[in-house]
């Protein structure tokens, strides 16, 4: 059997640092909710923001990686799509008079785009700038939309 103080800490001992209290509730309050979600380890992902537009005959992909650099992402094309990879990775240290915060966080993305039939892979162009990658593939002009109106009832 165990006594209330080996498993619990005194009050003395829990309200005498407040940085302590904060971080033990910050703690307990993640844990939670990542639980009540769903989210646990397994989980660990990160889905960046993806544009897919059709620009002077090209299919124009833009993901939003802030933070990261051309390093950390992978770009291919399966048979499945347009494929974007990378990990994303942030630390985080602040010390001041008596206290050292740490912060890391991690996070693997994978996203796929599916390409129209006629995309022409081979002529892919992709660039990563201001944390922006944005990859132009060539599509045939069968593949690129023609206009028309669609007449609006009611």
């Amino acid at each position: 059997m165990t006594r209330f103080g080996e498993y619990w800490p005194s009050t003395r001992d829990f309200f005498a640092n407040p940085f302590s209290m904060m971080r033990r509730l910050s703690e307990e309050m993640d844990r939670a909710f990542s639980t009540s979600l769903g989210l646990g380890k397994e989980m660990g992902g990160w889905w960046p923001a993806v544009e897919v537009r059709e620009e002077r005959g090209n299919l124009v992909v833009s993901a939003d990686l802030p933070g990261l650099n051309k390093a950390d992402v992978k770009v291919e094309c399966t048979d499945e799509g347009l494929v974007i990879r990378g990990e994303r990775k942030r630390e985080h240290e602040e010390s001041h008079a008596g206290w050292h915060r740490s912060e890391r966080s991690y996070g693997l993305f994978h996203r796929v785009i599916p390409l129209p039939d006629g995309a022409n892979v081979d002529k892919a162009q992709a660039q990563f700038k201001d944390g922006v990658l944005e990859v132009k593939i060539p599509l045939p002009e069968a593949a690129q939309r023609q206009g028309r109106e669609i007449p609006i009832k009611g």
